[in-house]
C-alpha cells in the first residue's frame, strides 16, 4: 500500500535564513516562510531537506509549500532518514501502539493520528467505532500523505469498514470516501462506556469533541444531586456524563437546533429519564443574562465556547470575551457550587485563561478556587517544544 505520495527527482533543498537548529532538533517541527532564505517553487507537500543557515547542513527532512505561512514541516531529525513507506509505516504502527495501550472495548471513539504529535505532520484521523474520519491540514499534508492508501492501512490494523476525509475548500467543509459508503445516518460509538451518536459529515471537527473526554469524566464525577447547565452544550457530550453521574437536573444550551436534536438523541441513548433534561436553542450569552436576571442558578455550570482567537491578533478581544463569559457564567452558579470553564483557543495559553477566569469571578463580585486543571486526553500527544500545539485548557472551579 502506499502511504506517501510519490514524488519523482531528488528532494527541494531550502536554507533557513536564521539560526532555528537547535529549537529543530529538540522537536519543534515548523518553519514559517520567513524564516527561509528563499521560497523555491514546488507543487504543495513536496518532499525537502531543510539546511542550516550556517554551513549548510542538513537538519531535518520534511515537506514544503510555497504558498502557505507554514512553509516547511518537519517529519524527521534522523540524519539520512528516507521519507518513504518505511518511515511512515514504522510511525503509524507507533501510534496504534499507544492507542492499544490506552483504550479497551469501553472506548471505540479516539483519536488515530494526531498529526505532529504522532511524527505525522498534518495527518489527522479519528476512530468512530467501525470507521474512520481523515483531515488533512492544508494543501501540504495533502500533497504529501496518500489518503487512499491510509484507509487500506487503517482496514487492516482496525475494525474499520469505511474512512471518510473531509476538509475545508474556501470555507467550505467537503468530503470523500475512501473505503465503503458515505455515512448516512449518525455513527455509534462509545467513550468510558457512554453512547453516542455523531455526524461525522456535517458535525463540528470530525464529528465530536474527542479532546474533551478526560474532562467530561471529571464532570461525571462530581455531578451528583447537582441541577446542571451545560453553555455551549452542542451535542451534549458533558450533559451526558452529568447526567449519568447522577445530576438531578440537566439544561443543555445550544443555538443550533440540529445541535441540540443530538443532544437530546444521545441522552436517550444512554436510557436517562427525560424529564432529567431541558434542551435550549439560544445564544449562550443571552440565556445566561436573562438567567442572571430572573435570580435562576445552578449547582454546576459547564462553558465550553468555540475559540474566541483566529490568530494572535485577536487575543486582546479573546481575553476580553472570556472574562465577561465567565463572569456571567459565575452570576449563575448558587454558593459554593462549581463552575467548569474551557478554552480551545490555541493564541490563548493556560496562564492567560487562569487571568481570564479570575478577571471574570472578579466581574461577578465572586470569588473561587481551582479543584482541576484539564487538557487534552493522551491520545492527543503533543510534542514539549511545540506548546502551541496544547491548545485545550479546562478549569474546574467552586465558587463561594
Amino acid at each position: 500500500m502506499t502511504l506517501v505520495q510519490p514524488h519523482s527527482g531528488p528532494p527541494l533543498q531550502l536554507r533557513l535564513a536564521r539560526d532555528l537548529t537547535r529549537s529543530i532538533k529538540r522537536g519543534h517541527p515548523w518553519v514559517y516562510a520567513e524564516a527561509l532564505r528563499q521560497l523555491p517553487p514546488a507543487p504543495p507537500g513536496a518532499p525537502a531537506l531543510l539546511l542550516d543557515n550556517k554551513k549548510g547542513r542538513e537538519i531535518a527532512r520534511g515537506f514544503y509549500d510555497p504558498h502557505s505561512p507554514l512553509a516547511f514541516r518537519v517529519c524527521t531529525t534522523a540524519p539520512g532518514e528516507k521519507l518513504n513507506e518505511r518511515w511512515a509505516q514504522k510511525r503509524f504502527e507507533r501510534a496504534l501502539a499507544l492507542r492499544r495501550m490506552l483504550f479497551d472495548r469501553r472506548t471505540t471513539g479516539f483519536r488515530m493520528f494526531n498529526g505532529e504529535g504522532d511524527g505525522l505532520p498534518g495527518l489527522v484521523c479519528d476512530i468512530y467505532g467501525d470507521g474512520a474520519v481523515l483531515q488533512l491540514d492544508g494543501a501540504g499534508p495533502s500533497g504529501f500523505w496518500h489518503a487512499p492508501g491510509i484507509a487500506e492501512w487503517l482496514a487492516q490494523a482496525l475494525p474499520v469498514k469505511w474512512v471518510y476525509e473531509r476538509s475545508r475548500v474556501e470555507g467550505t467543509i467537503v468530503g470523500h470516501s475512501w473505503l465503503g459508503e458515505t455515512p448516512s445516518a449518525p455513527v455509534h460509538f462509545l467513550e468510558n462506556g457512554v453512547s453516542f451518536a455523531v455526524d461525522v459529515v456535517r458535525g463540528q471537527k470530525t464529528g465530536f469533541f474527542l479532546d474533551q473526554r478526560d474532562n467530561r469524566q471529571k464532570i461525571r464525577e462530581v455531578a451528583a444531586g447537582r441541577r446542571v447547565l451545560n453553555g455551549f452544550g452542542y451535542t451534549g457530550g458533558f450533559s451526558i456524563y452529568a447526567g449519568l453521574g447522577g445530576a438531578r437536573h440537566v439544561t443543555t444550551v445550544d443555538l443550533a437546533a440540529p445541535a441540540l436534536a443530538a443532544a437530546q438523541a444521545n441522552w436517550a441513548l444512554n436510557d436517562l429519564p427525560p424529564a432529567m433534561h431541558e434542551a435550549v436553542a439560544a445564544d449562550a450569552f443571552e440565556f445566561l443574562a436573562e438567567a442572571a436576571g430572573q435570580e435562576t442558578f445552578w449547582d454546576l455550570v459547564i462553558v465550553d465556547p468555540p475559540s474566541f482567537a483566529a490568530s494572535q491578533a485577536a487575543v486582546p478581544k479573546a481575553i476580553a470575551a472570556y472574562q465577561k463569559l465567565i463572569g456571567a457564567a459565575a452570576g449563575v452558579t448558587a454558593p459554593d457550587g462549581l463552575l467548569a470553564a474551557a478554552s480551545c483557543s490555541s493564541h490563548v495559553g493556560l496562564e492567560a485563561f487562569l487571568r481570564a477566569c479570575e478577571e471574570g469571578i472578579s466581574l461577578a463580585r465572586r470569588k473561587a478556587t481551582a479543584l482541576y486543571l484539564g487538557g487534552q486526553p493522551a491520545d492527543h500527544p503533543t510534542p514539549l517544544a511545540l506548546p502551541e500545539f496544547r491548545y485545550l485548557k479546562f478549569v474546574l472551579m467552586r465558587v463561594e
